[in-house]
């Protein structure tokens, strides 16, 4: 007896179930419509608000509403500055300028300075080679001991070696002045030139 009432009951929810699904069913059109609606409007409401440069107020502290009225009555091309910020700007490149033509001036100088100790050094090595030309040794091969034989090149010698010490000490000079410009932070071609 149980068993013939499940049976009947099985077929009865059997018979039932897919006509209550029909009647409250809907069709996969109209799911697929109303997921699409929900979708959009979910998408719509959270989608972000995309903020430019252009957006933002140049004065933090400034109203948005009234930048935003300013921004729309200013042509698009002609930047948003107002007379101070215009001002600032002018300064600034002033200053910028400024500093660019003191940069080539101490560049101007520092190379002028170099240019004038390579100057000196040449014509100290200059002097040097014209007394060593002029100074005439006996024939060391005749003459093994022989060293200069006359009071002028005794005093030429001396002069040479004069010469020489100076000619030294200025490219250390020189030497001292290059390292400078290039701690400096100048070009190879103003300390090198």
């Amino acid at each position: 007896m149980q068993r013939i009432f499940l049976k009947n009951l099985t077929i009865a929810l059997a018979l039932l179930v897919p006509i209550g699904l029909t009647a409250s069913a809907q069709s996969l059109g109209d799911v697929a419509r109303e997921n699409r609606e929900k979708k959009a409007d979910t998408t719509s409401a959270a989608q972000p608000k995309v903020i430019r440069n252009k957006d933002l107020p140049k004065d933090p502290e400034a109203d948005p509403v009234a930048d935003q009225a300013a921004t729309a009555a200013q042509p698009a091309s002609v930047p948003n500055k107002s007379p101070e910020q215009s001002a600032a700007d002018r300064r600034a490149e002033q200053r910028f300028a400024q500093q660019r033509l003191a940069e080539q001036r101490a560049a101007e100088q520092w190379k002028r300075q170099i240019l004038a100790q390579k100057d000196k050094i040449a014509a100290l090595q200059s002097r040097i080679d014209h007394l060593k030309a002029t100074l005439q040794f006996a024939d060391v091969s005749v003459y093994p001991y022989a060293g200069p034989y006359n009071r002028d090149q005794a005093r030429q010698l001396r002069r040479i070696t004069q010469l020489q010490q100076q000619l030294d000490e200025q490219q250390r000079k020189l030497d001292q002045m290059q390292e400078a410009a290039r701690h400096a932070g100048m070009h190879t071609a103003v300390y090198d030139p």
